[in-house]
């Protein structure tokens, strides 16, 4: 994070003209770029004790990974792996995000795919993605997609507590 803000400021570097020539294009800073450096500091800052935030590469903050091991609930004790991708185009469209770890929640499918009414561009409900969200606003999960586990959870609860900690043996240590 510190690597692209302190590039974004030298890029910037005062300058109130634009540099000259191929030097230009190759020093350009995209406005995804620019949103991305304070709001991956604020989401860090609001992350719970629970969540981790990662970077594979600190120049790209576009691409990071969320590990989330919750400390309470069926889903206590296991380590779930998150990838987000936040396109060019962000912030008038939503990033991309995936579960990498194997889970049984009504909100995610076994591949990972995750739905959540915030993720969506155009949402029926007006809580889909908007130009004025943010990267806090993906920490809240309300919206169903496992319709299988959605219906195991309003089944029987026990049972459903009993595969999340089977799933959770197997694919989130």
């Amino acid at each position: 994070m510190l690597t692209l803000a302190s590039k974004l400021k030298k890029d910037d570097g005062g300058k109130t003209g634009r540099a000259s020539g191929a030097s230009d294009s190759t020093h350009r800073v995209s406005i995804r770029d620019r949103l991305l450096t304070k709001e991956v500091a604020d989401l860090e800052a609001n992350l719970p004790s629970t969540c981790k935030a990662s970077f594979p590469d600190e120049n790209k903050l576009h691409h990071f990974q969320l590990a989330v091991s919750p400390d309470e609930g069926y889903y206590q004790s296991g380590r779930f792996q998150f990838e987000i991708d936040v396109p060019e185009a962000y912030n008038m469209v939503p990033p991309k995000v995936r579960c990498m770890t194997r889970i049984w929640h009504p909100n995610i499918t076994e591949n990972g795919e995750i739905c959540l009414s915030l993720l969506r561009e155009h949402s029926i409900d007006g809580t889909g993605w908007a130009p004025t969200r943010t990267l806090k606003d993906l920490l809240n999960f309300d919206d169903p997609l496992n319709i299988d586990a959605a219906e195991h959870h309003l089944r029987d609860k026990e049972d459903f507590r009993n595969k999340v900690q089977d799933y959770i043996k197997h694919y989130a240590r």
